[in-house]
């Protein structure tokens, strides 16, 4: 019976056909003296970077890990972008070994975001870290193959459907006391997690 059991487990197993882990590797650029001259970057926002792909993992962590590597073999490669770039963020796919990936860019400087962002994080340093974190998080979403929604309360929302900007990054500001409150505030809603698991292909 004991072997009889453990074939029928064995068969189940194969019959549902569990994902193995998806495991993206990832490069973030450090915020030198020269990287921050051009893009206002700060050493920080590193850790901030690194919480976002946390915050993926948590959402699948049987299907989906990340791990340290080089530039040129990051399948997720996250720059700070120079105050040029009039835009929160960009991710620009990119293959490695044959893998899809994407070409990160950040735009730390939240001055250059407009005169609305700019007045509203010019005594806030917690609600610019909170921009910086969560465009960090919606990059890299687009990184792991997720596109955007027109649901506001997405970390996938796309502006361009006419979302109160700053309203949308405040309501993420105001449930932080201290900025490792980040770290545990994922800023994922449930579609985001449905939208993940899905382009992960584990159940939802």
């Amino acid at each position: 019976m004991k072997l009889a059991a453990r074939l029928l487990f064995a068969a189940a197993c194969y019959a549902i056909k569990i994902p193995a882990a998806e495991t993206y590797t990832y490069w973030i650029q450090t915020c030198s003296t020269e990287v921050a001259k051009q893009s206002h970057c700060e050493p920080s926002d590193t850790e901030l970077a690194r919480w976002a792909l946390d915050a993926w993992r948590r959402v699948a962590p049987d299907s989906l890990t990340f791990a340290p590597a080089s530039e040129n073999r990051a399948r997720l490669r996250v720059y700070w972008a120079s105050e040029r770039l009039q835009l929160y963020g960009e991710a620009r796919p990119i293959t490695v070994d044959g893998k899809p990936g994407a070409a990160i860019f950040v735009n730390p400087d939240t001055a250059q975001l407009g005169p609305e962002i700019r007045e509203a994080t010019a005594h806030d340093k917690l609600l610019r870290d909170s921009i910086v974190y969560l465009t960090c998080v919606h990059e890299s979403g687009h990184g792991l193959g997720l596109r955007h929604t027109a649901e506001f309360a997405d970390i996938m929302y796309y502006f361009g459907f006419g979302g109160e900007i700053v309203e949308y990054f405040g309501r993420y500001r105001r449930g932080l006391a201290a900025r490792e409150d980040i770290r545990n505030r994922s800023g994922i809603a449930s579609d985001d997690e449905r939208q993940l698991r899905g382009v992960l292909g584990v159940p939802k």
